[in-house]
């Protein structure tokens, strides 16, 4: 995670914990393209799993009799692409305003923790604006939100494009889930994107379905890779079905957040965006003495750093922890009396372990009865969440 604003260093004992006053925004996103639209999904804040477009919801197999694209003539609200009509995006806008209200009100009421920051970046780079409802019909603005194809964050990036675009993703951390991070990177491939087809709802496409399959169809259908926001409705009938109704999702999404009073959500609580202070915290660091430092909870930590996969920061490097805003001055203040605490150095203390290969038949509870350990213990010496192990990986064992 990169370091943003002004920044001061503060030396503390064995570690120097640089204090970094933000105004930025958070909470707590392969050719084979980035993630898969969503319109149902279990949507607790602890972490949604997406489970994807129901096969009754899908664009049909037949294009339409009628695939308008013509501009809708409102003059407001503003929009920085074509809101263009099309059977599909009223579609949808009935779906949302009825058996999705519920699905809907939650996007709307968690767009406004990532819409500012989005926005912002957005505009930095001479993006358009719009793109911010990308993100709503990825992940409905839940950054914990992982898809049975195995994306994951506010942007569902697969494992290999998150690499690809910078994101760490590791047994510690996993930086799909880190809203600014992946911000960034879906930023950097949309941009490429809009650089190879000469279109924001083409390089959305790309995002959805794979860029190369968008480019082998226009290059079936027009001749040419390059076209235009009307080109996507050129080659609607040649995508995937899921692809097909990827742009009419988006702005049946971006035109009830745009007038939600117009379309009944006039009562919904939009949530304010978090701000955060940022701080840096040697390596093995327990969340919960970032909190006590704060003088706020682990829950409120994790919030705004939903990439941290275990009870601590990583082990290999100093990490930048967010804190809620204005809690950075209390954690200065207070960090040198929680370093030195007595439970804070033996968090620290590294722990004795000998090596052991996995070997063919070999379990966890196997390996702990020859050893005298827990298997508790020996899923968190080595960062597992459950009991699969491989043949010849190593694992550590607590002496």
């Amino acid at each position: 995670m990169k370091l943003r604003g002004d920044q001061s260093s503060i030396g503390f004992g064995r570690g120097t914990i640089q204090i970094v006053a933000l105004t930025g925004l958070v909470a707590g996103a392969a050719i084979g393209g980035a993630g898969k639209a969503l319109v149902r999904f279990n949507t607790s804040e602890a972490g949604a799993e997406v489970v994807g477009m129901e096969a009754t919801d899908m664009a049909p197999a037949a294009e339409p009799e009628v695939v308008p694209t013509t501009l809708a003539v409102d003059a407001e609200p503003t929009w920085d692409l074509p809101n263009l009509d099309h059977p599909r995006v009223d579609y949808w806008v009935k779906r949302f305003t009825t058996d999705k209200r519920g699905e809907f009100s939650r996007f709307l009421s968690r767009s406004g923790r990532y819409i500012p920051m989005i926005s912002e970046k957005l505009e930095e780079r001479g993006m358009p604006r719009d793109l911010v409802y990308l993100a709503m019909i990825e992940s409905g603005f839940n950054p914990k939100a992982y898809s049975r194809a195995n994306a994951s964050g506010l942007w569902q990036f697969i494992a290999e494009t998150g690499r690809r675009y910078g994101l760490e993703i590791n047994r510690a951390v996993d930086e799909r889930n880190d809203p600014v991070e992946a911000t960034d990177a879906a930023l950097d491939y949309l941009t490429y994107l809009h650089g190879r087809f000469g279109s924001w709802y083409l390089a959305a496409a790309g995002y959805n379905t794979g860029e190369n399959r968008v480019g082998r169809i226009m290059r079936q259908v027009t001749g040419s890779e390059r076209g235009n926001e009307y080109s996507y409705y050129e080659i609607w009938n040649r995508l995937p079905r899921e692809t097909r109704d990827y742009v009419p999702l988006m702005i049946a999404a971006a035109r009830i957040s745009k007038e939600p009073e117009k379309y009944g959500f006039g009562e919904v609580e939009i949530a304010e965006a978090i701000r955060y202070d940022e701080v840096v915290v040697p390596a093995s660091t327990p969340l919960s003495t970032v909190a006590d430092a704060a003088g706020t909870s682990v829950s409120e930590i994790r919030e705004r750093n939903p990439h941290f996969k275990l009870n601590r920061t990583r082990n290999d490097m100093a990490s930048p922890v967010r804190l809620p805003s204005g809690s950075g001055a209390s954690f200065a203040a207070n960090w040198a009396r929680v370093e030195n605490s007595p439970t804070f150095v033996q968090a620290k203390a590294p722990a004795q372990t000998r090596s052991y290969r996995v070997r063919r038949g070999d379990n966890l509870t196997r390996i702990a009865r020859r050893y005298g350990v827990t298997i508790a213990q020996l899923r968190r010496t080595n960062g597992l969440r459950g009991d699969r192990i491989r043949a010849g990986s190593v694992l550590r064992i607590p002496t």
